[in-house]
């Protein structure tokens, strides 16, 4: 199967998530009347945490499904395999999900082919099925399913895009980077990183992300900064944390690199 899938069950400890603004309740009524949900925002911005969290608070499985060019529609769907003894139909992630009630999350669900796409339509409005052409079967989703979309507008708007009559299936909700204070404090809590180096890391993104008008075509995300965030609290030096955990990670263009390192030294002095 040419598909990455995580199975991801609800911990007894509620993953960390700090909200934004009204997008917990949103999605939780989402959920309760049967309803898609597609998460638009900029890499590493949350979204996944969002979701994980979200299965933690509705107490429900989560199968994650990372698409790409080559994701079938049998790799989602299923499909028979050979065996010793005969054939034996295998279900993919999505029917797991449906027969189980499962949160089922395409994660970047644009990098999949248009064609794949088209086996959702039928679980994203009231018919709530999804038909198995090769074996004959209709499946009714499970009471708990709901279906969740991601994608980065900023990047894959410029290569491809979801269809109109694609979209107008979904709830959506935009994410963004947090505001500093509260980015902060996500660095705080995620990495065990002292407020000063908190700030101080926040503060350096932020003067990052306005490298994008000078070629820079993905900005620091969230994601990195807790990483640049963790290795400080481990004992590196916050100048060598960001070169290795921010700036390497985004480019490898000499001035755009040069660029980056110094407005690390400029940050920590």
């Amino acid at each position: 199967m040419s598909v990455r899938v995580t199975d991801w069950v609800a911990p007894d400890k509620e993953p960390y998530y700090l909200p934004a603004g009204d997008e917990i309740s949103i999605f939780q009524q989402c959920h309760s009347r049967g309803l898609s949900v597609m998460l638009k925002g900029p890499t590493g911005c949350g979204k996944t945490r969002f979701v994980e969290h979200m299965a933690w608070r509705l107490k429900r499985p989560l199968v994650t499904i990372s698409c790409h060019d080559d994701l079938t529609a049998s790799d989602l769907i299923g499909r028979f395999l050979i065996r010793h003894d005969g054939t034996a139909w295998q279900d993919g992630p999505l029917t797991r999900a449906v027969r189980e009630g499962a949160l089922c999350y395409l994660d970047e669900v644009v990098e999949a082919r248009q064609d794949t796409m088209v086996v959702l339509h039928s679980l994203t409005d009231h018919r709530r099925f999804l038909p198995i052409d090769k074996t004959g079967e209709t499946i009714t989703a499970a009471p708990g399913f709901q279906l969740i979309v991601s994608y980065n507008p900023g990047y894959q708007r410029m290569l491809k895009d979801l269809k109109p009559s694609t979209r107008q299936r979904f709830v959506a909700l935009d994410f963004d980077f947090p505001p500093a204070p509260q980015e902060a404090a996500i660095l705080e809590a995620e990495a065990a990183a002292d407020h000063a180096t908190a700030v101080a890391l926040v503060t350096l993104g932020r003067r990052l992300r306005g490298l994008r008008d000078r070629g820079l075509a993905e900005v620091p995300s969230t994601r990195l900064l807790i990483a640049a965030a963790g290795l400080v609290a481990s004992g590196i030096s916050p100048r060598q944390a960001c070169y290795s955990a921010i700036v390497s990670p985004l480019s490898d263009d000499v001035s755009l690199v040069g660029a980056m390192r110094d407005l690390v030294d400029a940050t920590f002095v």
